[in-house]
C-alpha cells in the first residue's frame, strides 16, 4: 500500500468516546446528589458540582473567597449526603494541633505514652471543614499533610489509617509563605468563590423571604431531600472507574503540552507537580465513567481550569488553551502537505498515465479523510448543544459526550468561545474538500498540465521552483 494511503488511514484512527456499561440506577444517583446538595443555593452549582466530583475521586476541595459566600455549608452538606462523622475547625496563627487531632491523654502520659485522644476530631472524621486553611502553623503541618496525602494519622508510637473522605479547605487569600506550598498542593480542585451576581441576588433574596414558610426537609417538596451516598459506594465506584476508562493518547499529549505551556510559556510560570498530574490523571477518567463514558474526551479536560493554576486569574488561561486545542484542527497541515504532494504527482502523471489510477484512488482516500472531519466538526458537542448534560441525559448513548461536571455557565462559556474556532476550522476544511474535488475530476478527465497550473498558480510555482534542473 502506498505510504499515502497509510497516512490517509492514520488521520481516520481518531478515537471516539464510548458509552460506558453502568446500570441506570447508579447513573441518576449523581444528578440526584447535586440535586440534594445544590437545594437552595444560588450561583453555586460549579462549587457543588466540583465538591461532589472531590468526594468521588478522594480528592480535597480548596475554596478561595470572601466570608458569607456559603464555603462552610457545602462542607456540611458533603457530610450530611455521605452520612459520615463531620469535623469543622477555624484555624488562627496560634492555633494548636489539640484543636485539630484532638488532646493528649493524660493517661496514656502516666504510662509514659504520647497518645492523642481522637474521637471527635480530624483523624475520625469523613468529612472535614477547615477555615483559613493556610493559618496552619509547622507544628500542625506535618500531620495534616500525612492525613490529607496518605490519609494516615500517626498517634503515639502507632500510625493509624483515617477515614477522610474530602476536606474542604477555605482562605480568603492564598498562601504567602514556601512553606505552605506542599499543603496548597495537596488540594487537586481549586476553585474561586465570588459573592451572588447581581443578576442572582433576587433570587437569593426571594429565597430568604420563604425560608420560614417552606420546609425543606419535606420530601415531598423535593425527591432529593432523603437522598445519600454510601461511603462504600464511592470507594467501589472509585476502583471502577480506573479499571473501566482507558485515556486515549491525544489527552496525554494534551496534558504535556499543556504542563509543558503553564511552566514554559506562561508568565510568570505555572509550576505544577508531578503528583498533581497523576492525580488529575485519575480525576478525568472518574468523570468519564460518571458522566457515563469510557473513554476520556477533551470534554473532560475543561475540568483542568479547576485543578491546574496557581492563581486565580490563570485559570481564564487554561480554559482558554484547552478549547483552542479541542478547536484546532490537528490535521489541517499534514492534509496540506499530502495534497501539495498529491498535485505535483499529477503534474508527473501527465507524462506517465499508468500513475493516474493510483492517484485517483489516493485523492479519493484522503477525500474521504476530509470529509469524516467535516462530519465530525458539524456534530461536535459544542456545536450541537450537548455539552452540559441533565440528570436525565448521564449515560444515554445520543449523549455519549456530555459531562456532569461542567457547570451551566462553563458550558455556555465554553460554547461562546468555541463556536467561532469552530466555525474557522469547518470552512478551512471545506475548502479542502472543494480542492480535492477539483483534483479528483482533473485526473477522472485527463486534465492538461498547463490547465492545472492555472487553477493552482501558488502550487505550480512552487512547483517549478523545487523542481530540479
Amino acid at each position: 500500500m502506498p505510504v499515502l494511503l497509510a497516512e490517509c488511514k492514520q488521520l481516520q484512527s481518531a478515537v471516539r468516546p464510548e458509552v460506558a456499561t453502568i446500570d441506570t440506577e447508579q447513573a441518576s444517583r449523581f444528578p440526584l446528589a447535586l440535586r440534594r446538595l445544590q437545594l437552595g443555593l444560588v450561583d453555586r452549582d460549579a462549587e457543588v458540582r466540583l465538591l461532589l466530583l472531590a468526594a468521588l475521586c478522594g480528592e480535597h476541595l480548596l475554596l478561595i473567597g470572601p466570608p458569607g459566600t456559603a464555603k462552610s455549608e457545602l462542607g456540611r452538606r458533603l457530610s450530611a449526603l455521605v452520612q459520615g462523622t463531620y469535623f469543622e475547625r477555624l484555624l488562627t496563627r496560634f492555633s494548636v494541633p489539640e484543636e485539630l487531632f484532638g488532646p493528649l491523654s493524660m493517661k496514656s502520659l502516666e504510662n509514659d505514652i504520647y497518645e492523642r485522644q481522637t474521637a471527635g476530631y480530624l483523624p475520625e472524621a469523613s468529612v472535614a471543614f477547615v477555615d483559613e486553611i493556610f493559618k496552619a502553623n509547622s507544628a500542625i503541618l506535618n500531620s495534616l499533610l500525612t492525613i490529607l496525602n496518605e490519609r494516615l494519622f500517626d498517634n503515639g508510637a502507632e500510625r493509624y489509617p483515617v477515614p477522610l473522605i474530602c476536606m474542604v479547605g477555605a482562605s480568603n487569600e492564598l498562601p504567602e509563605s514556601e512553606e505552605l506550598d506542599a499543603l496548597y498542593d495537596r488540594f487537586l480542585i481549586r476553585r474561586e468563590v465570588a459573592p451572588v451576581s447581581a443578576e442572582s441576588l433576587r433570587e437569593l433574596l426571594d429565597f430568604a423571604r420563604t425560608m420560614g414558610s417552606v420546609d425543606y426537609n419535606d420530601e415531598s417538596e423535593d425527591p432529593s431531600t432523603g437522598f445519600a451516598l454510601d461511603l462504600d459506594e464511592l470507594r467501589g465506584l472509585r476502583l471502577k472507574a480506573l479499571q473501566a476508562v482507558t485515556l486515549p493518547e491525544h489527552i496525554v499529549d494534551l496534558l504535556i503540552d499543556l504542563r509543558d505551556y503553564l511552566q514554559q510559556k506562561c508568565e510568570p510560570p505555572v509550576y505544577v507537580s508531578d503528583r498533581r498530574m497523576v492525580k488529575v490523571v485519575s480525576l478525568l477518567r472518574i468523570a468519564a465513567y460518571t458522566s457515563g463514558r469510557t473513554t476520556v474526551s477533551e470534554i473532560d479536560c475543561l475540568l483542568l481550569q479547576h485543578t491546574l493554576w496557581q492563581r486565580p486569574e490563570q485559570a481564564e488561561i487554561i480554559r482558554e488553551w484547552v478549547l483552542h486545542r479541542m478547536a484546532q484542527d490537528k490535521d489541517a497541515t499534514q492534509i496540506q502537505y499530502l495534497f501539495t504532494g498529491l498535485f505535483q504527482r499529477t503534474c508527473h502523471a501527465n507524462a506517465s498515465p499508468e500513475l493516474k489510477p493510483t492517484l485517483l484512488n489516493e485523492v479519493r482516500s484522503l477525500r474521504q479523510v476530509v470529509m469524516q472531519q467535516l462530519r465530525d466538526v458539524e456534530t461536535n458537542p459544542m456545536t450541537t448543544g450537548k455539552l452540559f448534560a441533565s440528570r436525565k441525559e448521564i449515560g444515554q448513548g445520543e449523549d455519549s459526550h456530555a459531562s456532569l461536571w461542567l457547570s451551566e455557565e462553563d458550558c455556555v462559556r465554553a460554547k461562546q468561545s468555541l463556536v467561532p474556532l469552530l466555525k474557522k476550522s469547518q470552512t478551512a476544511l471545506e475548502a479542502q474538500l472543494e480542492e480535492l474535488l477539483m483534483l479528483e475530476v482533473a485526473l477522472e478527465k485527463d486534465t492538461p498540465t498547463f490547465v492545472l497550473a492555472e487553477i493552482w498558480p501558488e502550487k505550480w510555482s512552487d512547483l517549478i521552483r523545487s523542481y530540479p534542473l
